[in-house]
C-alpha cells in the first residue's frame, strides 16, 4: 500500500484505510460451540482476542486526540442516507465504520472474520449456528442520549430488509424469525445452515426509529440521521464537502474496543469531478492523505513543490491482506467457459507483460490468485498436506496442475502452444465477427506434436 501524508501542526494524523476482506470456510474445520453468551464470535474457531481485551492489536491507547483531517471523494452526493437505493448518498457514512451508526458487533481487521461486541455486550448462537442472540449493552446512546433499544433493533433489522437497499436482502431472506427475548436481547433463527449468517445479523447498521418510522424510508434525502457512533455531522455543503465532528459525550468513548481509535476532532471530506481533480487538490495541500495504486505514478509524478519542501511523507505500508484484482473476470458459469482448456488458452493468450509495461511501467508484480498476499493464495508447487487429501478423492476431474502444482505462463507476446490451444478444436475461431467454440471429441496431444492456434 502506497500512501502519501501531509504534514503539519495538527495532532497526528491517522489514514483509516478500509478493504474487502476475504471472509472463508473450509468444512472440514471443527464448529464453535457456544454454551453461553460471549464477548465475540468467530466465523470458525475462537476470536482471537479473550475476554477482557484491552484494546485491539493494531490500535495505540495512547495515541493523541486532535485536528482535522480531509480527505477526498470522487463525484458529488445529494443524500446522507446510504442505506437505500434511491440517491448519490455520502459513501463514508457506510463504510467508513465509526463515523454515525453502529453495529451490535465490530469487526476487527486484523483477523480474517471475527466480531467483538460492540452495542452488544454479548452474543450466543446454536452450534450449528442455526440461530443466534445478541444482549445490548445497557448503557448504549443515540447522539441524542436517547438509549439504544430492542424496538430499534428489530426496526433497523425488518425496514432495512424490506425498504433498504438491495444489499441487505440476501441476508434478511433467509430469516427464520426475529423476537425479542428479554428487556435487551434479540434472538435470529435461520431458515437454512449458513454459519455466516451468525455474524452478518451483527453487522446491520441500528438506527433510530423515532426519527424515521413516520417518514418514507425508502426516499433519499438531506435530513440528518442520529446515529450512535462516535461522531456526528456538523456541516453539509450538499455535494461539495461534508464533515464530522467527534462526539465529546460518547456512550462508548471507554470501551476496550475503542481505544486508541476515532482520535481527530474533526473528519472532512471534500468531493471533485474525479480523480485527476483530486490529485491536483493534494498536490495543492488541499487534502491530507493520498492513495497511489499505480506504481508508475508511484515513481514518475511525485515531484510537485510539496515534495521538494519535504512537506510530504511518503510511506509503504506492508500488510498481509489479500490482494483484490483490478483486470478482467470470466463468469465461470458460462457453459462456453465450462471446458477449463478454453479457460487455460485465455490465460495463454493474456499479454500481462505489454499490460503490465503500459499501465505500470513493469513495476507490479502478477498476481497468482484472487487472494494473492494471504495464506489463502494459491501457492507454487504440488498440493500438500490436509490441503492434498481434501483434493485427491477427486483426482480424475481436477484440471492438470491442481495437484502437481500450477504456475501461471510469463504471459507475453509469443505464439500460443499451451494446452489450451493443442489442437485447433479446442480453439475459438473467427466466424462473422464472433467467437465461438468448435466442439472435439479427439484427445488431448503434447502441445509439441500438435498444431498452435
Amino acid at each position: 500500500m502506497r500512501i502519501y501524508k501531509i504534514l503539519n501542526n495538527c495532532a497526528t494524523r491517522r489514514a483509516f484505510l478500509a478493504a474487502a476482506l476475504f471472509v472463508s470456510g473450509v468444512a472440514s474445520m471443527p464448529l464453535a460451540s457456544l454454551a453461553e453468551p460471549a464477548h465475540g464470535i468467530a466465523m470458525y474457531g475462537e476470536p482471537a482476542l479473550p475476554k477482557g481485551f484491552s484494546h485491539l492489536p493494531y490500535a495505540n491507547p495512547e495515541a493523541p486526540k486532535g485536528g482535522t483531517i480531509r480527505l477526498a471523494e470522487p463525484g458529488s452526493f445529494d443524500s446522507l442516507k446510504p442505506w437505500v437505493l434511491k440517491g448519490n448518498p455520502v459513501w463514508p457514512i457506510l463504510f467508513q465504520p465509526g463515523l454515525v451508526t453502529e453495529t451490535l458487533m465490530y469487526r476487527s481487521i486484523d483477523e480474517p472474520f471475527s466480531l467483538y461486541g460492540l452495542l452488544a455486550e454479548s452474543v450466543e448462537t446454536a452450534p450449528d449456528r442455526s440461530w443466534v442472540e445478541f444482549t445490548l449493552r445497557p448503557e448504549a446512546r443515540f447522539s441524542d442520549g436517547s438509549p439504544v433499544t430492542i424496538e430499534d433493533v428489530i426496526w433497523s433489522y425488518e425496514t432495512l430488509g424490506t425498504k433498504g437497499h438491495p444489499r441487505y436482502l440476501g441476508a434478511w431472506s433467509k430469516v427464520a424469525s426475529m423476537k425479542q427475548t428479554g428487556e435487551r436481547s434479540i434472538r435470529f433463527a435461520f431458515k437454512e445452515p449458513d454459519r455466516e449468517l451468525a455474524l452478518l445479523m451483527g453487522m446491520r447498521p441500528i438506527l433510530k426509529k423515532a426519527q424515521w418510522e413516520d417518514k418514507d424510508f425508502s426516499r433519499p434525502g438531506l435530513e440528518i440521521p442520529i446515529g450512535s457512533a462516535p461522531y456526528v455531522i456538523d456541516r453539509v455543503d450538499p455535494g461539495r464537502t461534508i464533515s464530522f465532528r467527534r462526539n465529546p459525550d460518547y456512550w462508548g468513548k471507554d470501551l476496550p474496543l475503542n481505544r486508541g481509535l476515532y482520535n481527530f476532532d474533526e473528519i472532512r471530506f471534500d468531493y471533485f469531478g474525479d480523480s485527476n481533480a483530486m490529485f491536483e487538490a493534494f498536490k495543492a495541500g488541499e487534502i491530507d492523505v493520498w492513495r497511489e495504486l499505480s506504481p508508475l505514478k508511484w515513481e514518475t509524478e511525485f515531484d510537485f513543490p510539496l515534495v521538494a519542501e519535504s512537506k510530504i511523507v511518503k510511506s509503504e505500508i506492508p500488510h498481509k491482506r489479500p490482494s483484490g484484482i483490478m483486470g478482467l473476470v470470466m463468469n465461470s458459469r458460462k457453459p462456453v467457459f465450462a471446458d477449463w482448456r478454453v479457460r487455460q488458452a485465455m490465460i495463454e493468450a493474456f499479454n500481462f507483460q505489454f499490460i503490465n509495461n503500459a499501465l505500470n511501467g513493469n513495476r507490479e508484480p502478477r498476481i497468482t490468485s484472487y487472494f494473492a498476499n494471504s495464506t489463502l493464495a494459491m501457492h507454487l508447487g504440488p498440493a500438500e498436506g490436509r490441503v492434498r487429501e481434501l483434493l485427491e478423492p477427486y483426482a480424475e476431474d481436477l484440471p492438470p496442475g491442481t495437484l502437481e502444482g500450477y504456475a501461471l505462463p510469463e504471459g507475453g507476446r509469443r505464439r500460443l502452444t499451451g494446452p489450451g490451444c493443442a489442437r485447433p478444436c479446442n480453439c475459438w475461431p473467427m466466424r462473422a465477427g464472433r467467437y465461438r467454440m468448435a466442439s472435439c471429441e479427439m484427445p488431448m496431444a503434447a502441445p509439441s506434436a500438435s498444431r498452435s492456434c
